[in-house]
């Protein structure tokens, strides 16, 4: 299929993108602790015993830029990496891993405002650090806050961050106007099965969002903090399956739901966003009919190979928009919708 979408003269920002530190600006305590790093090939980043290869040269920052404009988009929305969230690290620590990988956002979106919208993170587990973390990064002129699914607290339980005692960070969110990005990882850690065909990314990954998603919905915290704009990465896509099911649970079960919010209160709600990487048209004509347009926003997921990248033969940002007009899903107006307009909703402000 060619490259269709990528001849249009919109403005497009893909709200779902990432970005590599070079291997001479992460710090020596980090390799040397074994928490990240990146070889002095470019080749690998490093965590632990774990290795992945870096399949992409776009993983680095002028590597980036030049793909961006080749791929004829204008703004990217940088998340924070999965690999610095921190679960199960000492407060020092993390500490130190946040507050390099805050500032090494921090001056990719001061380099180059015009084409990086960048994320900050935080670690739930150190509440006071976080909120002072949230404080600082706002300060530094950082707009959105990226959580993971879930938190290991220091005694070892696994939350979501839409668990009641992660709250005073929504708070904050609601009163400093931040919007949110839930995304998911640590998978491994939660779920005793060998890695085998790549299912912690294929399907547990989906699972933890959906999961915490579940949470957000019976938590109402779409009503509770009306200020917070927050995107559910990867479309969410096992919620839109499993809609009915929360709503079966809770009216064949109410007794198991005190104080819960029915899932219908937060469906079409304004401030409740997915992104499109899903990777087929039926999935996001079902996420559509869910939520509608206007709550869908695009992302490619880049550079990694599950993302819209040319690492599959025939992929290319943008390919499940081409395809979803060719089937009648999707008109060119509603994706130059999720590309421009519905992305500077969630985001709250319009980067130029």
């Amino acid at each position: 299929m060619s490259n269709k979408t990528n001849h249009n003269s919109q403005y497009r920002i893909n709200g779902h993108g990432h970005l590599l530190p070079s291997p001479q600006d992460i710090p020596a305590f980090m390799k040397d602790k074994k928490f990240f790093w990146v070889d002095e090939n470019k080749a690998f980043m490093c965590q632990g015993d774990w290795k992945r290869p870096i399949t992409d040269p776009s993983f680095f920052l002028e590597e980036k830029i030049a793909w961006m404009q080749a791929n004829n988009i204008d703004h990217e929305v940088i998340l924070s990496l999965s690999q610095l969230y921190c679960n199960g690290i000492n407060e020092q620590d993390t500490f130190d891993i946040i507050r390099f990988q805050n500032d090494f956002n921090a001056s990719v979106q001061e380099q180059h405002p015009h084409l990086f919208t960048t994320g900050f993170v935080v670690q739930p587990a150190h509440m006071e650090q976080a909120l002072n973390e949230i404080e600082r990064c706002h300060r530094m002129g950082m707009k959105f806050l990226c959580l993971s699914t879930h938190y290991q607290t220091t005694n070892g339980e696994w939350l979501s961050v839409c668990d009641k005692s992660v709250e005073p960070i929504w708070q904050l969110a609601d009163t400093l106007k931040l919007a949110i990005e839930i995304h998911p990882y640590d998978a491994g850690k939660m779920v005793n099965l060998t890695d085998h065909f790549w299912r912690y990314h294929l399907v547990w990954m989906m699972a933890q969002t959906a999961d915490t998603h579940l949470m957000f919905t019976y938590n109402g915290f779409a009503q509770k903090y009306p200020n917070v704009r927050t995107s559910f990465a990867h479309g969410s896509m096992l919620s839109q399956a499993n809609f009915g099911r929360t709503i079966q649970g809770i009216e064949g079960r109410p007794d198991l739901f005190p104080n819960a919010h029915h899932p219908t209160e937060t469906l079409k709600q304004s401030n409740v966003f997915f992104d499109t990487l899903v990777h087929d048209i039926h999935t996001l004509e079902l996420m559509i009919k869910r939520n509608g347009v206007k709550q869908i926003i695009w992302g490619v997921d880049d550079p990694y190979p599950l993302g819209e990248m040319a690492t599959v033969d025939g992929c290319y940002p943008g390919v499940l928009f081409d395809q979803a007009i060719e089937a009648g899903v999707l008109s060119k107006t509603d994706c130059e919708a999720m590309m421009g307009q519905n992305v500077i909703n969630w985001l709250g402000f319009e980067p130029r």
